[in-house]
């Protein structure tokens, strides 16, 4: 082979030959392209990193905006409920002195927590008081004409002394002077946001709210919702404000010396942007004395103007600096990389040149004619090592090829069978699934069928009622003689209505609200018990009441025994042969708040936990022929609408444990 054919060796053009083409391949990703992929992937997930921080504060301040709307909503149901209490309608209705109304007043500001609370009587409204009627502000005006208000709203000194003159001096914040903020010439702040709400009431309206300058458990409550612990990164801190204008009046952001920053002001730019253009600001922001990661919206009045801001954000630093440290981490690493890959690239490419001239020269002769040419053992037994000795060993690879061919139709065989057992597996769960939409179906078709018939039973039986009306009208005084006749004729036209109510409960059970009063369980389990006298008549059962719970819960009565007569029958049905059923009620802590439980306990043959596993699922019987299935799923869903839960313990052999638990209601006074 003549020296101009030979490139793989050197010569004048060595830098045209393989050699140095091989160098080049070999050097250009490590030393050029990956640095420049490295820089890119750098820069795009630096971009990333800035707007996964810049949605996370944007989500923050959604859970800010959203409690503080909760607040006003909580002050205008409360506002609202007092508006349409008995207690204020009689207070009004029997003309008592004002001190009594003002004593109301009082203990319903205090119980409900707000700053303010007053009745203003509907003739008053209009009459001029200060430089403004009451009725100018839109929240009372909406409330003269009959619906409930809530706005934040701007109360100047004037306003807030005719409420309170403790009001006054809790709006009262010293503007601190702030790098960034807009200029001023003001160095006090005496205006009072306030959480503003309005509901008529009998002959006037009921105005009341809440002041939230200073108010540091309402930002506090903001600040550990939208921030709970281990929710930032390590070292980084967040905060919520509320700002009148561009003044902070309830804030956790602390100033150098750990005070609050109470009177500090915002940025002019965020101003500029949230205040004066209506815009939300998403972005980092320099706050009191740190750069953060912040979120602004304006707040509005009810007269639609923006009065003030709500802010969230966390600290930079400390995700900056988490940021570099991941890059110099990035960077490090790929120059140790490159440090050991480039030696190592030079020392296997020179271990390529003397195979490929030997296999050159062996293809050489082949070309010639000597088919028995063999390049041999080489010294080093890398890729192109094999590649040379699979020329002098075509007849075994292919030999070994079709070995290789029989292990993968094995593994072939396996991997079809395990996905065979997947699909059976995938049927079964299809299977099963089928049969929960077979059983929400059928309850669907229950409950349709249900709703219909007591439809259809409501309209004749209203008929009856009035007819039934206008014969006793007609009958005048000869009614007399059929008063027994038309009382039992009106009771079971009212015991068939109470029935068509139940179904109608039963099938649209959304359509109902719970209007019930407290209930006491034991009064409830003691007027049940002639109920289920009936159901051990046939055995040799004893039931054993142990009561000791107090307080009421909020629960249909009639729902509720319902629920006693199946869970006790359940019960004596387990006990075949006789035994002892144990009713007992008693108080418990809950969680999270007390309730009382009722525990129906029998020592009857017990449940395996198949059985335990599916007794309140709907349709599923152990009495086949003789039950529906439906018992303890309706149950279920009475105690479960009623806010409570049921459950249940057993062993075979062992008896059976119900548990009813319902939660303790309160009532405002």
């Amino acid at each position: 082979m003549s020296d101009g054919q030979n490139s793989l060796t050197s010569g004048p053009g060595w830098f045209r030959g393989v050699r140095f083409r091989l160098l080049l391949i070999a050097l250009m990703p490590p030393l050029v392209i990956l640095p420049l992929l490295l820089w890119y992937t750098i820069a795009s997930w630096s971009a990333r990193f800035d707007e996964v921080l810049i949605a996370k504060v944007n989500g923050e301040l959604t859970i800010a905006h959203q409690h503080l709307a909760g607040l006003m909503n909580d002050r205008s149901s409360a506002i609202a409920a007092f508006g349409a209490s008995q207690a204020l309608a009689s207070r009004l209705a029997t003309g008592e002195s004002n001190q009594g109304l003002e004593m109301l007043l009082a203990d319903y500001k205090t119980w409900e927590g707000l700053d303010f609370l007053y009745f203003l009587p509907a003739e008053s409204a209009f009459e001029p008081s200060g430089s403004h009627s009451p009725a100018d502000w839109p929240v009372i005006a909406k409330a003269l004409a009959g619906g409930n208000a809530v706005a934040i709203d701007i109360f100047s000194p004037q306003d807030l002394s005719a409420l309170d003159p403790d009001l006054v001096e809790r709006a009262r914040l010293p503007l601190v002077p702030t790098p960034a903020a807009a200029p001023t010439d003001r160095d006090l702040e005496t205006r009072g946001m306030v959480v503003h709400a309005a509901a008529p009431a009998p002959g006037g309206v009921v105005v009341g709210g809440v002041l939230l300058n200073r108010n540091l458990g309402f930002i506090d409550e903001i600040n550990d919702l939208v921030y709970p612990a281990f929710s930032l990164a390590e070292g980084s801190l967040g905060t919520a404000t509320l700002f009148l204008e561009d003044v902070r009046i309830s804030t956790n952001v602390r100033m150098f010396d750990g005070v609050r920053a109470l009177g500090t002001r915002v940025s002019a730019a965020v101003r500029e942007r949230v205040l004066d253009e209506g815009e939300i600001w998403r972005d980092r922001a320099f706050v009191v004395n740190d750069w953060y990661v912040s979120a602004y919206e304006p707040v509005v009045d009810s007269f639609g103007t923006r009065i003030g801001m709500l802010y969230v954000g966390f600290l930079e630093a400390p995700f900056t600096a988490a940021r570099w440290q991941t890059v110099r981490q990035i960077g490090l690493a790929f120059v140790a990389l490159l440090a050991i890959a480039v030696p190592l690239l030079l020392y296997w490419a020179r271990g390529i040149f003397t195979p490929l001239e030997k296999m050159n020269t062996t293809i050489g002769k082949v070309e010639t004619g000597d088919l028995g040419a063999r390049t041999g053992p080489l010294e080093r037994a890398d890729e192109i090592g094999r590649v040379a000795a699979h020329l002098d060993t075509l007849l075994d690879q292919i030999q070994s090829r079709d070995r290789s061919l029989r292990d993968l139709n094995v593994e072939l065989e396996d991997r079809v069978a395990a996905r065979t057992r997947d699909l059976e597996e995938a049927n079964r769960e299809l299977k099963i699934t089928t049969g929960q939409l077979i059983v929400a179906e059928k309850l669907a078709a229950i409950g349709e069928i249900t709703a219909g018939v007591a439809h259809e039973i409501n309209n004749p039986l209203a008929v009856i009622q009035g007819n039934l009306e206008v014969i006793q009208a007609g009958l005048g005084t000869q009614a007399t003689a059929f008063s027994t006749e038309l009382r039992l004729i009106f009771e079971q036209t009212h015991t068939i209505n109470v029935m068509v109510s139940k179904l109608l409960q039963f099938a649209r059970p959304e359509e109902f609200v719970d209007g019930q009063p407290g209930i006491s369980v034991d009064e409830i389990i003691r007027e049940s018990m002639p109920l289920i006298q009936h159901l051990k008549s046939r055995h040799d059962d004893e039931i054993v009441l142990n009561l000791s719970a107090t307080g009421t819960v909020r629960i249909n009565p009639s729902e509720l025994q319902q629920v006693l007569i199946n869970v006790v029958a359940n019960a004596v049905q387990a006990m075949p042969n006789g035994g002892r059923v144990e009713i007992g009620s008693s108080n418990q802590k809950g969680d999270p708040e007390p309730c009382v439980e009722i525990t129906v306990k029998d020592n009857g043959t017990g449940m395996d936990e198949a059985t335990l596993a599916s007794i309140f699922n709907p349709f599923f019987t152990t009495k086949p022929g003789s039950g529906t299935g439906l018992g303890l799923s309706i149950s279920r869903k009475i105690i479960n609408r009623a806010g409570g839960t049921i459950t249940a313990k057993s062993e075979l052999g062992k008896g059976a444990c119900f548990a009813i638990r319902l939660p303790l209601s309160h009532s405002i006074i």
